[in-house]
């Protein structure tokens, strides 16, 4: 080898290896809701928790809205609201606050667009707002709702002849949007127990379905399933398994809080904090970000947070930032290529009590993914005893 072979492998080298540790992990989460739709508070009041609570990037995703235009919303007498009301106006003033009042003595509120509060909390590298909605749609009486995150214009809800139809025209548009624009973006399907709407099956139907909520804090979705139907992780490594053997892209499995309650905090109350994902990418901006979870770099988390998740050499390593006084089981999940989708799914290939974990893959193994379960309680939890949890996205040999 010549020497000017010689310095450009240095210089690839070196090149990656400074990539590789300009890498860093980013929290957000991409589901939540405000006044604009069916929330409780405003939406300056919403960035300033996230921010003041270790977030790098937000999606306020309201309902079949973009949080444009003009919109006024009324006081409700409720001490809670009013108590909030007074909040509002102390912390950003009369001048910011647009208000008028009724000849009731009814007080209402014009509520700020997105881009007139975004500047009060965007930093570059520091605070990232992603535009975001959820596309609120049904089929009968059955709730199908999608989120598009980072989108340049509302979807409307597209309507369909199944609950399979409604998601496949939803998730179309997005893209179709992303295609059109040449803006990144993507879509996620949101608590399919939620009504006990959608159905596995429904999902297996899916062309181009990379995402869903494997953890949704709201306290109506039925995370954990029931006697009849299915829980979010049995679903997920049962749609592995069949888009796997189908030849299709694997699906990964956010953690949202769904957050709609935000001046009380109670279980039974759709509260702010208790499910988010963490990003590794380069930098702090929706393309980083979308392109590093399209690759399945992220993790999602109830509070677990990992200080590594690699997958090198056909092994899935899991390394825990550990809390003191907090134990930690690392589980590995997967399934075999004899295994289908009918079956109950994926088993429980390894576990291993500590901080440090890993499985390495064989050519028998269709994929394989990590939960991490501590001992720590969940503080204002999604149900009654639930412990901080942290699930990793899953792997499988090329």
């Amino acid at each position: 080898m010549n020497q000017r072979l010689i310095f450009l492998f240095i210089m690839l080298v070196l090149r990656v290896s400074a990539q590789s540790q300009s890498l860093r992990w980013y929290k957000g989460n991409t589901h939540t809701h405000s006044l604009w739709s069916d929330g409780d508070d405003f939406p300056e009041m919403i960035m300033n928790y996230y921010k003041s609570n270790g977030y790098d990037f937000i999606s306020l995703s309201d309902h079949n809205v973009l949080a444009s235009g003009e919109k006024w919303v009324a006081i409700p007498t409720h001490p809670f609201r009013q108590k909030r009301y007074k909040e509002y106006i102390e912390k950003y003033g009369n001048n910011w606050v647009a208000q008028k009042r009724d000849s009731a003595g009814l007080i209402s509120v014009r509520l700020k667009t997105l881009e007139e509060y975004r500047p009060l909390f965007q930093e570059k590298d520091k605070f990232l707002i992603i535009t975001a909605e959820e596309i609120t749609d049904q089929y009968q009486s059955k709730p199908i709702h999608i989120n598009a995150i980072n989108i340049r214009e509302l979807i409307k809800p597209q309507g369909g002849n199944s609950v399979a139809d409604v998601m496949q025209k939803n998730l179309d548009a997005v893209y179709a949007q992303r295609e059109r624009t040449g803006e990144l973006m993507f879509a996620h399907i949101n608590h399919p127990n939620f009504h006990w709407a959608i159905k596995i099956e429904d999902m297996m139907q899916l062309k181009g379905e990379r995402f869903f909520e494997v953890y949704n804090g709201h306290p109506h979705v039925h995370n954990y399933g029931d006697s009849a139907t299915i829980g979010m992780e049995e679903l997920w490594d049962r749609l592995l398994i069949h888009y796997i053997t189908e030849g299709r892209d694997l699906v990964y499995g956010l953690a949202t809080d769904d957050a709609h309650h935000y001046i009380e905090y109670k279980v039974g109350n759709s509260n702010p904090g208790r499910g988010w994902i963490m990003v590794r990418a380069p930098e702090l901006s929706a393309g980083a970000l979308i392109s590093a979870m399209e690759k399945g770099d992220f993790y999602s988390t109830t509070g677990v947070e990992l200080q590594e998740v690699e997958f090198k050499d056909r092994k899935l390593y899991i390394a825990v930032n550990p809390d003191q006084g907090v134990k930690y089981t690392i589980q590995f999940w997967g399934a075999g290529r004899s295994v289908n989708s009918k079956s109950k799914g994926g088993i429980l290939l390894k576990e291993v009590k500590g901080i440090k974990g890993s499985y390495k893959l064989r050519k028998k193994h269709l994929y394989v993914r990590s939960k991490i379960i501590s001992t720590k309680p969940k503080e204002n939890p999604f149900a009654h005893g639930d412990v901080e949890t942290a699930w990793t996205q899953p792997v499988r040999l090329k």
